[in-house]
């Protein structure tokens, strides 16, 4: 099990870190066409999100990976998970029900990783 959350882990940080890196250096303009949600927020708000979905992607491995408070792996993951019902609601409200799909994928991944590392198989 502890290899499955490994591999967990590493997609969702490949994920949530080429999300974040986008969303934090482009501008708003580049991304509406990709993203249309972000005509709902400031670029501010877009940046935010986009650093928050990175920085939850490199706590996802990094502490597990130097040692260095692996309990931030775990709330990384509960971290993503909240994103995502975020998003969810965000697209909701936009009417928008393949993004919520993938929303609720990434969040049951997400969760599944703070199950077993704050759980049976933490560090």
């Amino acid at each position: 099990m502890n290899v499955v959350l490994w591999i967990v882990q590493a997609v969702l940080t490949v994920m949530f870190g080429l999300a974040g890196v986008m969303k934090s250096i482009q501008p708003k303009d580049k991304l509406a066409p990709r993203l249309p949600w972000v005509e709902d927020f400031s670029p501010g708000t877009v940046r935010l999100i986009g650093i928050a979905e990175l920085a939850g992607a490199l706590g996802l491995v990094l502490p597990a990976l130097t040692g260095i408070a692996p309990i931030l792996t775990p709330l990384a993951a509960t971290g993503l998970a909240v994103v995502m019902v975020l998003a969810a609601f965000t697209h909701a409200r936009r009417r928008e029900p393949a993004a919520i799909a993938f929303n609720a994928v990434l969040f049951l991944l997400a969760a599944f990783v703070a199950w077993g590392r704050f759980g049976p198989y933490g560090f």
